[in-house]
């Protein structure tokens, strides 16, 4: 495994494994060097198979890749879901698939049920989490007999970075008022700088999740400051995506 990648430091139950990709440890071309994981981005598709097969020997089981569209759709994997289902988290319940999302700014957010027995991965953009991914997953894994988890926030654009409009501020505030404090201006009319991982605390709080760990919001977590080690669609416009796994390991 390359040495930068990243392994979450929580205290995940016992056989709950999970890592966050960077760029490092592929065979992917510029702009998409080097561990470029996602097949959409134009990079050549043999590259992409072959950055894939790396991941998959270091998990040591399946990773599934979704098709990530900026919604709230999230399906349970079971050993006939191929790479490319639509939706923007899933759940593992078993041994041999990990529960994976790609990202490039985005949020990548990580779930363990109390007991170690489920695990979740959720694609966090402003539009995912402002509709509810985050909620949906945790009603998903409620369903599935899961106790209240744990969470761990992967990298994302930073506070610092992360230009929103209008828009995407009252998206949040109309729903909570209290998520104003996550907008800062950025002294030009209608535009803000957005906390991306502060948002997502506020509303994995809202739904009961208090135990939560990773991301804070600072430099060495933002995508778009860190070049040599993540991918940033913001920053790049033409670029490849990295992952965030977790899966069971018995």
């Amino acid at each position: 495994m390359p040495a930068d990648w990243l392994v979450p430091d929580w205290p995940a139950p016992h056989g709950v494994r999970a890592l966050c990709t960077t760029r490092s440890g592929g065979v992917s071309l510029p702009p998409y060097q080097s561990l470029n994981l996602g097949a959409h981005v134009g990079d050549v598709p043999a590259d992409v198979a072959a950055n894939r097969a790396t991941l998959r020997d270091v998990l040591g089981v399946r990773p599934v890749f979704l098709e990530q569209v900026h919604g709230v759709e999230v399906r349970v994997l079971d050993d006939a879901m191929p790479d490319g289902a639509r939706a923007d988290a899933c759940i593992s319940l078993r041994q041999g698939l990990a529960a994976t999302v790609m990202v490039a700014d985005c949020l990548p957010v990580l779930l363990a049920s109390a007991c170690g027995t489920r695990v979740a991965a959720a694609h966090a953009g402003w539009r995912g989490l402002a509709a509810g991914v985050l909620e949906r997953t945790l009603e998903r894994l409620a369903a599935s007999g899961g106790e209240r988890p744990i969470a761990w926030l992967g990298p994302c654009i930073g506070p610092r970075m992360f230009e929103v409009g209008d828009e995407v501020r009252a998206a949040f505030e109309g729903r909570d008022p209290s998520t104003a404090r996550c907008f800062r201006s950025t002294g030009t009319t209608g535009k803000w700088w957005a906390d991306l991982p502060m948002l997502a605390r506020k509303r994995l709080n809202a739904a009961g999740v208090l135990d939560i760990h990773g991301n804070d919001g600072s430099d060495i977590w933002c995508t778009a400051s860190n070049p040599l080690r993540f991918f940033s669609h913001r920053r790049d416009g033409v670029g490849g995506r990295f992952a965030a796994c977790i899966w069971l390991d018995g």
